[in-house]
């Protein structure tokens, strides 16, 4: 499969020109002077006459084939979906109409969980931060939340305030040791319903010791399975690669969620990830689903931004969300604290678009 095409959109994505070139600007047509006057001159107390109305020109032959052009959106349209005070049916980043999601109410039950993968082989695209401040906004709808942090790097660790450094046990020695359960490497964090599986480098033995385990693909699902009816989300912060470790993820999870950066080479390690989910859909887990797509790091002042999100909604339609996470310099400032955007800053914009996202992760989860 080439990897500037998505699985199944090989006749819209070749229409569009390489490096998402923007269609030409249509120069203005000069009309000529009004036959029944003179040019610089008009009846006393009027003024300039208009010249007489011409005809439409044509639309060009190819005009089915050009790229839409990216519309440039005010503030109102910009409105962050359900904002109280925006308004509605304006057309979001995504060039769609925001939809207007109902409240999250809080479940009657806890459990069984649904387990999302936040995942994408690219590195730097928001994973970790999408899955702590997702995670968070999805607590605060009164769901039990697992946070588990599958990157040897413990970034998401780190985010909630745990240093990887000082853990006596983390996920590593979950997957690999029988003896150890859940509850004992399991830890709550600041944040109301939330709770964090950590992990540190030691995660990074497990993918070369599960090369000797019969079923290794099922390993993560057999340590979840006894948990699972005891939250109603575990959101599971994959590391930036293919290998085995994110297989045990998609494996063990119901959905995924892609953070894609909106940038031109995350746009092009889109193809291998979907290759990679419909390897595990038909081989290891049929019940897995792409949940949806999400822009991050957005800049909608910039044409390359705006042209890549365009292109992901033409290739995914209505898999892409309508929340798009935008650039924001709280987002660094939260690592430094160890704690989500939704509780320091919990009136920002950053943290109204994750509310926004929970929102419509538990629409199109409703099991969660």
């Amino acid at each position: 499969m080439n990897e500037s095409t998505f699985p199944g959109t090989e006749n819209e994505m070749d229409r569009l020109p390489e490096q998402f070139s923007a269609p030409e600007q249509v120069q203005p047509i000069s009309m000529p002077p009004s036959p029944t006057s003179t040019p610089g001159t008009s009846a006393p107390g009027t003024g300039p006459e208009r010249p007489a109305q011409q005809p439409a020109r044509a639309l060009p032959d190819n005009y089915a084939e050009m790229p839409k052009p990216t519309a440039k959106l005010t503030a109102e349209d910009l409105a962050p979906v359900n904002d109280p005070n925006g308004p509605r049916h304006k057309i979001g980043p995504t060039g769609r109409p925001l939809p207007d999601l109902p409240e999250a109410l809080p479940p009657t039950r806890t459990g069984p969980a649904q387990v999302i993968a936040m995942c994408n082989q690219k590195g730097g695209v928001g994973k970790t931060t999408t899955t702590i401040n997702l995670g968070a906004a999805i607590a605060e709808t009164g769901r039990k939340v697992l946070l588990i942090d599958f990157d040897p790097q413990g970034s998401a660790s780190i985010g909630l305030g745990v240093q990887p450094h000082d853990l006596e046990l983390s996920v590593y020695n979950l997957l690999m040791q029988r003896d150890i359960t859940a509850d004992e490497v399991i830890q709550p964090t600041r944040v109301e319903n939330l709770d964090l599986l950590p992990a540190n480098i030691d995660l990074s033995a497990a993918e070369v010791q599960l090369v000797q385990e019969v079923a290794r693909e099922y390993t993560l699902q057999r340590v979840l399975d006894p948990i699972i009816p005891l939250y109603d989300v575990i959101l599971i912060d994959c590391a930036p690669s293919l290998g085995l470790l994110t297989v045990n993820a998609l494996t063990a999870s119901n959905g995924i969620v892609v953070p894609l950066e909106c940038e031109f080479f995350a746009l092009r390690g889109l193809a291998m990830l979907t290759d990679t989910i419909a390897k595990v859909q038909d081989r290891l887990n049929p019940k897995l689903e792409i949940v949806g797509i999400l822009g991050t790091m957005f800049d909608g002042r910039t044409t390359h931004a705006r042209e890549v999100l365009d292109r992901v909604v033409q290739a995914f339609d209505e898999r892409v969300f309508h929340t798009v996470i935008r650039r924001t310099v709280k987002f660094p400032e939260t690592t430094v604290v160890g704690e989500p955007i939704t509780t320091y800053a919990p009136s920002s914009s950053a943290a109204t678009q994750y509310r926004d996202l929970a929102k419509e992760v538990l629409a199109r989860c409703p099991a969660g």
